[in-house]
């Protein structure tokens, strides 16, 4: 049974996350091209993403199933908050299948809103790996802005990357 819908937008729906879910975010996370903007070497089984779900449920995390023409198509979350600094983390993926049809780009969007007008936020930080350029023009698009990079700072594939931080401040977001 699919999650309850949690937000809203004009072709996205961010749902919770539920155990009939799991199945699809190890095939998805599993997936060779999502792996490696993941960063992600180990494989996912079913064991390990239901070890993730439990953790999930029980922290203070705000994590969603994107739901687009009644499938689910990726995920989006606000992690790592910091209430007294009003700082969160926020990441996402989607299936390679629906790349390229503007939904993580409103799935941010509403998560980003629910961190600012729900959770008092004042900033929600990113971090993409440098050969990410389809997720930096999706930080972009909702109006993030490229902070720093720390260089060499990861190793993906069998070389070290930069990895590029990104901001998006509460009066800098327009929704």
């Amino acid at each position: 049974m699919s999650g309850a819908t949690f937000l809203g937008g004009d072709r996205v729906e961010l749902r919770t996350v539920e155990a009939d879910d799991l199945d699809f975010l190890r095939e998805t996370t599993n997936h060779p091209d999502v792996r490696r903007n993941l960063g992600s070497s180990t494989p996912t089984n079913g064991h390990a993403e239901r070890e993730w779900f439990e953790r999930m449920s029980a922290d203070d995390d705000a994590q969603f199933l994107v739901w687009a023409d009644d499938e689910r198509v990726g995920t989006v979350g606000l992690h790592d908050f910091r209430p007294g600094w009003g700082l969160a983390e926020t990441g996402y993926f989607f299936h390679p299948d629906h790349w390229g049809n503007g939904y993580a780009t409103e799935a941010l969007e509403l998560v980003c809103g629910y961190g600012f007008r729900e959770r008092r936020l004042n900033k929600v930080a990113a971090r993409t790996f440098a050969f990410n350029e389809a997720s930096g023009r999706v930080l972009e698009k909702v109006g993030f802005s490229q902070e720093g990079t720390h260089r060499n700072e990861a190793f993906e594939r069998g070389e070290h990357v930069d990895l590029l931080y990104w901001g998006l401040l509460v009066d800098e977001f327009d929704d």
